[in-house]
């Protein structure tokens, strides 16, 4: 990244942050004269996803009501429950700005060869029901809700499989109850330290034009909050993809009818820790220190060409050095979408191998 294009960034995340500012300023003028007319929870209408078995996704939905405590009930979570009901079980978390529509292409082969796969959807994405302010979503809840449903569901002995926010929340998940994990899948993720964590590498040019993409990013997502586009962030995710139409592209977009089912999509990129002292900064680490001494099979499958991810890989590899270790070529960040027979192939090879490997 040359100069020019470093001062257009940091000129572009400063007129961002400029602009949010009075964003912020007017923002209580428009809770008064429109917040308190919007529902608090929003359900995505079932219509949207009528259609979505002509792409493959025509897996039985099931849902659950979790109990937060003092008589307060969780907005309602949906997953999938596909194989046999003593299978070892696969747990598949999905990311940011997707849902269980990503793992459709997976689940067969999986279940075809013996294994109960679960899908959740996390509140505010898919068929679960969804807050409509952003401020509602946190780490705490997402962890809080997967641990919840891994212990209404009676889960154990799992295998892991976990993309983008899912590596994010599911490892923050794996070290807090390590006894439930049998093995990991860890895939186009990662554990970041703080953005603007300075500490162990210092303060240089090459670190500032590193970050400079990503807080860009992240200004423009508070800037527009839940009015992202999100039919344009799909099309830029999935660009020159292989077998992704307009049809594939509707699935996506199907849980997010305008923007008051976005909070969580808007809500997701500002919890990645940016100083030392965010929530989040701790869970981090702390999934490090629990992979650090961890025993148990991992498998690291990366894309070759993920621009998000890129070198995450070599992060996973130094905290577990006897992971094993696959490059899914020509893939992008959302591998599940356009390598998703290849994947589960790779996963059933993995876990055999540990099968064969425990005789």
């Amino acid at each position: 990244m040359g100069l020019p294009t470093t001062i257009i960034l940091v000129t572009l995340i400063v007129i961002a942050n400029i602009l949010n500012f009075f964003k912020q300023i007017l923002k209580p003028v428009y809770q008064v004269l429109a917040g308190s007319r919007s529902p608090s929870i929003l359900r995505t209408p079932e219509e949207r996803f009528s259609s979505l078995h002509l792409v493959g996704y025509n897996f039985g939905p099931n849902y659950i009501e979790l109990n937060a405590g003092c008589g307060i009930k969780l907005p309602r979570v949906h997953y999938l429950d596909e194989g046999p009901r003593h299978g070892k079980v696969i747990l598949c978390l999905h990311g940011e700005p997707t849902w269980s529509f990503l793992y459709r292409k997976m689940i067969p082969p999986l279940v075809d060869a013996g294994y109960r796969v679960i899908v959740p959807d996390f509140i505010g994405f898919g068929k679960s029901d969804k807050y409509t302010s952003p401020r509602n979503y946190t780490h705490e809840l997402h962890t809080m809700v997967l641990r919840m449903l891994i212990e209404d569901l009676n889960l154990q002995d799992m295998v892991l499989v976990c993309q983008d926010w899912g590596g994010l929340t599911g490892l923050s998940v794996v070290k807090d109850c390590p006894g439930l994990f049998s093995s990991l899948v860890v895939m186009n993720t990662g554990l970041p330290d703080p953005i603007l964590n300075f500490d162990s590498q210092g303060f240089s040019m090459q670190r500032l034009q590193k970050i400079l993409p990503f807080t860009l990013w992240r200004s423009l997502v508070s800037l527009f909050g839940t009015c992202l586009p999100v039919q344009f962030i799909f099309q830029a995710g999935f660009r020159n993809q292989r077998g992704v139409d307009q049809e594939v592209l509707n699935g996506y977009t199907a849980p997010f009818p305008t923007s008051l089912y976005c909070g969580g999509l808007a809500s997701w990129p500002l919890l990645v820790p940016f100083f030392k002292d965010d929530p989040v900064t701790c869970h981090m680490w702390e999934a490090k220190n629990c992979l650090k001494t961890w025993k148990k099979p991992v498998l690291v499958a990366f894309s070759d060409s993920d621009p998000i991810t890129r070198g995450q890989e070599k992060v996973f590899h130094k905290l577990v050095p006897t992971a094993d270790s696959v490059v899914i070529k020509g893939a992008r960040h959302f591998l599940q979408e356009t390598h998703g027979e290849e994947i589960s192939k790779e996963i059933i090879k993995f876990l055999s191998n540990q099968k064969m490997t425990s005789l």
